[in-house]
């Protein structure tokens, strides 16, 4: 070999990007793709109510813990209320959980190729892509349970019982952002008490750990004994209000095809064969269980399907070793075939998964009519802006003695959310409502002798106030079909509340 080609071969060699080299920048890829496609329609109700909370930060909130929130309040700070901006924390969190992935497969034993896999079958998740795009607490919720099944892979596969304290401290802020968190808490007990990780319950590190996580959750405990555990109150009505709404029946369906992509099926089905039945897998047999723990748990408590969704990384991690493992042991010609079509169907189904979630087609567009349909996810981002216009609009419409009286009585949280952050742009009077942790706020001293009634049926207004009188219908100016503009959606000035306003207020707590 001539001196020249020894110096071009290793200069080749150092310039090849190191597996986790290469996982960062996935990672960040991913990241950034979400910040560049978070920008259209508007925010949606889920974020315009963290976006209120964020205002009035507190150690809990009926309807979450507060993590989410105070990331909201940061991301205020830094950005104010813009839409990338704010997105831009929950893009990270998918980014991060990206990188989670690609190095889990490391630790079931997959190369570089499985790496990159496992990685970009996380990213292409329904439920991913929304949490990617949305600041809701579903979004970090989804990066604590991956940083969950991170460290206990890592545990497993070195040994290392240290790594007990990454387990509760990602317990710990799993519970400080959404108390679905206990779901898993359960499948990983299951896991370590029936296989041989019970050896760790002698380990002083599995009890540091269980610190850890006590010490984090310990200010919303309690927030929640102060608060005679209010979130269970709320907890109960929502779980009752979605199974009249059949809004669990679909459970084991859209496990199929929303809580993971179904182009990756087959690698989360063998990548829990794997935990279960591989040699290889042994060790990692309490991943398994967790997963099939909190799998049952959840449907047999009727949970919503989206509830699993962070559960499937650690198996698509697993399933994208066990593939590359096995196409190492094919010949190179039946092996290659097999690699392009994995990548074909990520493909696929990564496109598939944008227009579906993703808020990048343009409005009332075709496309638009056929994923628009699909759910409800981008109706719910149009319209906010016109409904603080159109209540302001009748505001300012009011005799300037009157508006000094005046509140607004909003019938939901993304109603007032919506009119809490674009209110103030149009001078609009404070926004009071009954919905989980505005009510506790109360209407106001002086109480109101007008009120501008947002998102109730007319009879019920009538049944608060004895003088209503209608001023006009909510829209939007695309003409998009939402909640907003199908249900309650009428708009009142009402006056002479039929009874004492504490007497009102006490009788208008609701959790939604």
């Amino acid at each position: 070999m001539q001196p020249s080609q020894i110096i071009h071969k290793q200069t080749v060699t150092t310039h090849r990007l190191s597996d986790t080299t290469l996982l960062l920048l996935i990672g960040g890829g991913v990241a950034l793709f979400h910040v560049l496609t978070n920008g259209q329609y508007g925010f949606h109700r889920d974020e315009l109510d963290i976006l209120m909370n964020a205002q009035q930060l507190d150690w809990g909130f009926v309807a979450y813990p507060p993590i989410t929130p105070f990331l909201a309040r940061l991301g205020l700070t830094l950005f104010g209320p813009s839409l990338i901006g704010l997105r831009a924390l929950a893009a990270l969190a998918q980014g991060i959980v990206v990188v989670l992935t690609g190095l889990m497969a490391r630790d079931f034993g997959g190369g570089r190729w499985a790496q990159v896999v496992a990685a970009l079958a996380v990213a292409i998740s329904p439920v991913a892509l929304t949490t990617g795009m949305l600041i809701q607490y579903m979004s970090f919720d989804y990066l604590w349970w991956v940083l969950l099944a991170f460290c206990t892979v890592r545990l497993l596969n070195r040994d290392d019982p240290r790594w007990w304290l990454g387990i509760g401290a990602a317990i710990g802020l799993g519970m400080m952002t959404k108390y679905t968190m206990l779901f898993l808490v359960a499948g990983l007990v299951v896991g370590v008490l029936i296989t041989s990780s019970r050896r760790y319950l002698r380990s002083p590190w599995l009890w540091a750990g269980t610190a850890v996580a006590l010490l984090i959750f310990l200010p919303n405990l309690i927030w929640q004994i102060q608060h005679h555990f209010i979130s269970l109150d709320f907890l109960r009505a929502i779980h009752a209000r979605d199974l009249e709404w059949g809004r669990a029946d679909n459970y084991l369906p859209e496990q199929l095809y929303m809580t993971t992509n179904p182009f990756t099926l087959p690698l989360w089905v063998a990548g829990l064969i794997f935990c279960f039945f591989a040699p290889a897998g042994k060790r990692f047999r309490p991943v398994a269980w967790m997963f099939v723990t909190t799998f049952v748990l959840l449907l047999v408590s009727q949970g919503r399907s989206y509830y699993l969704a962070p559960a499937y990384p650690m198996l698509l991690a697993a399933g994208s070793a066990w593939l590359e493992s096995w196409l190492h042991s094919l010949s190179r010609r039946l092996a290659r075939p097999l690699e392009i079509g994995v990548a074909a169907l990520l493909l696929v189904g990564g496109i598939v998964g944008i227009l579906v979630v993703k808020p990048i087609i343009p409005i009332n567009s075709a496309l638009w009519n056929v994923f628009g349909q699909i759910s409800d996810l981008k109706t719910e981002m149009v319209g906010w802006p016109d409904l603080a216009q159109q209540v302001a609009a009748i505001y300012h419409n009011l005799p300037a003695e009157e508006q000094a009286k005046t509140a607004i009585l909003a019938g939901n949280y993304g109603e007032a959310g919506a009119l809490d952050l674009y209110g103030p742009e149009y001078g609009l009077p404070p926004v009071i409502s009954g919905a989980n942790s505005l009510w506790a706020r109360g209407y106001g001293d002086p109480p109101p002798e007008t009120v501008i009634v947002v998102g109730f049926e007319g009879a019920y207004a009538s049944h608060l106030f004895a003088s209503c009188q209608p001023q006009g219908r909510v829209r939007n100016q695309y003409g998009v079909k939402n909640e907003e503009t199908n249900f309650h959606s009428m708009l009142y000035v009402c006056q002479q509340p039929r009874r004492p306003w504490p007497e009102l207020w006490a009788d208008m707590q609701w959790f939604q």
